[in-house]
This record gives C-alpha cells, sequence and structure tokens, in this order.
C-alpha cells in the first residue's frame, strides 16, 4: 500500500470509531460496484448513512469537508441507490449521506469532523 493509501486507510478507522462514538453501528466498509466505492455504509437507528471519508495532512491545498464537490455529491447519491437496490430496498428511516472529515495536524492529536446530510 503506498503513502495515499496508507493516510486514507488510518482516516476511515478514525471515521468508523467516530461514528460508533456517535451511537452508529457499520455495516460495510468499502464496498464497491461499477458505479464506485462507497466509505462506509452504517445504520443510525432506522435510517442508513452512506459515509464519505476524506483525510488531509495539514498544510494541504483544501480543507477535508471540501473535498465533496457537486459532481462527488451526485456520485454518492446514485452509489447509494446502487446499494439500496443490492441490498433489499431502502430502510424505514430512509438514506442519509454524510461526510466525516479527518484533518492530521503536524504534532498532535487529529481532528475528526462528522457532518450529516451533506447530499
Amino acid at each position: 500500500m503506498n503513502a495515499r493509501g496508507a493516510l486514507g486507510r488510518y482516516g476511515e478507522e478514525l471515521a468508523v470509531r467516530t461514528l460508533a462514538g456517535a451511537g452508529m453501528t457499520v455495516v460495510e466498509r468499502n464496498w464497491r460496484c461499477r458505479a464506485g466505492e462507497i466509505d462506509i455504509v452504517a445504520e443510525d437507528g432506522d435510517a442508513l448513512v452512506v459515509c464519505e471519508v476524506k483525510t488531509r495532512r495539514e498544510g494541504s491545498f483544501e480543507h477535508p469537508m471540501a473535498g465533496v464537490t457537486p459532481v462527488k455529491a451526485d456520485r454518492l447519491r446514485r452509489l447509494a441507490e446502487h446499494w439500496v437496490s443490492a441490498h433489499g430496498g431502502p430502510p424505514p428511516g430512509g438514506v442519509r449521506i454524510d461526510l466525516v472529515g479527518v484533518l492530521l495536524p503536524r504534532r498532535g492529536a487529529p481532528v475528526v469532523e462528522h457532518a450529516r446530510g451533506v447530499a
């Protein structure tokens, strides 16, 4: 695995811990289909959460939360539809798309932000 892949995996681990700490249950990680990949699929009560994780080092060009452009948001919505279709339909609480941004400073603890319903 290259350095970028390792950075992404580390960010996903922190995201999983953050979501679990918020009371969510992770159902699947790195789900792939022809349309792309969902980083994390989780349950939040009776809602399904499709979660994109963006990890950046401090001093990067953009903040992790800026990583979801309108094009990426459209792709996440399509991926959510594919996942729901492949897994028996939507849950009673509907489907939500969240973003977890992870910022890794040069020193100190990572900063993890969780934004609900971003797309």
